[in-house]
């Protein structure tokens, strides 16, 4: 069921889609149906690298909830048996199941923005709402999508900010940066998750660091099947 603000949307957009920058009814229904993680059901190998850590993993979507990831190498090498004990602690301790955090849902809907389109592609910039009320960073924030229109498929998403901010007193934000790609869909298989890029510069208390990048690469997707 379409929230009744996106439904108001649609209808709304659909009558103007002769103004200039009007976004497409398909986008709104692409961004409602929006899952960080993909589709359901799908399984994959999760790669990530950072300066601290090179781990890899897999996904079973079938598994109960704290067992679905499983840890396959840490550092280059086989996980040791403390290694895997106290993953499997940190997974049991997980909660709300492998659901990841959702951009769109933050999104301020009346803020849609058309900022460039190549051929098939369409680029739309949101503002950011506010995730909490305590949320100081999303009015230093945007988030920009990448619609792919012949498929109705949002292919990138990248969530940024456009100035420096300080989400507390200590610590000041030159630039925070996630980029999330996903393949497009073909006759065998939906939209998947592909890429996420992270990367943070700033300082905290003046003098420390928090510069930062991680890289989560997935592959070896396969259709497990649904619960």
């Amino acid at each position: 069921m379409v929230p009744s603000l996106l439904r108001v949307l649609i209808i709304c957009f659909g009558l103007s889609t002769l103004v200039a920058g009007a976004p497409p009814p398909a986008l709104w229904e692409a961004i409602e149906t929006f899952r960080t993680e993909g589709p359901k059901g799908w399984g994959f190998t999760q790669t990530t690298s950072s300066a601290e850590r090179n781990r890899v993993e897999t996904f079973d979507p079938l598994r109960p909830s704290h067992l679905r990831m499983s840890l396959i190498r840490e550092n280059g090498a086989a996980p040791t048996e403390k290694e895997l004990q106290t993953y499997r602690e940190q997974q049991t301790r997980r909660t709300g199941g492998q659901t990841a955090p959702n951009p769109t849902k933050q999104m301020d809907l009346a803020t849609a923005e058309l900022v460039a389109e190549d051929g098939p592609r369409q680029q739309w910039r949101f503002r950011l709402k506010p995730g909490a009320t305590d949320d100081t960073s999303a009015e230093h924030m945007h988030v920009t999508l990448t619609f792919h229109t012949p498929t109705a498929t949002i292919e990138r998403v990248v969530l940024a900010n456009f100035e420096p901010f300080a989400p507390v007193f200590t610590v000041k934000v030159e630039e925070a940066r996630t980029t999330i790609d996903y393949s497009l869909p073909t006759d065998d298989r939906p939209s998947l998750l592909q890429q996420i890029v992270v990367k943070v510069r700033g300082r905290a208390f003046y003098f420390k660091s928090l510069d930062s990048d991680m890289t989560v690469v997935y592959s070896d997707h396969y259709y497990a099947g649904k619960h």
